[in-house]
């Protein structure tokens, strides 16, 4: 999976969100294309997340993200590769890779 960490503060230019775009359909065409991409998704903003936990019984639900940093997680690709070199290589190519962090962690696979 290959989980996209953006800067929700940052701030893009119509020209420069137009040319991410652009590249995006280009990656997601390609790799679809190579049979590559199982499926994916932007996320909507960190600020309307919410965080769900039981406590002895009980129902706690908080406004996210719980994790205090500037990066949130702002979308997902799932991706199907022989290898890790191979993923990684993938997750190099994504447009997303040039203007916030990529992180590629493999399925768990239990016994």
């Amino acid at each position: 999976m290959l989980l996209f960490w953006v800067d929700e503060s940052g701030e893009e230019t119509e020209e420069e969100n137009a040319a991410l775009i652009i590249a995006l359909k280009s990656w997601l065409k390609e790799m679809t294309e190579r049979g590559v991409r199982v499926s994916g998704n932007p996320l909507r903003s960190a600020r309307e997340a919410k965080i769900v936990s039981v406590r002895d019984r009980e129902l706690l639900v908080s406004d996210g993200p719980f994790a205090e940093t500037k990066e949130q997680i702002g979308g997902y690709d799932v991706v199907e590769c022989p290898d890790m070199d191979t993923a990684l290589q993938v997750a190099a190519a994504h447009p997303l890779a040039r203007t916030a962090q990529v992180e590629v962690r493999p399925f768990w696979d239990p016994p």
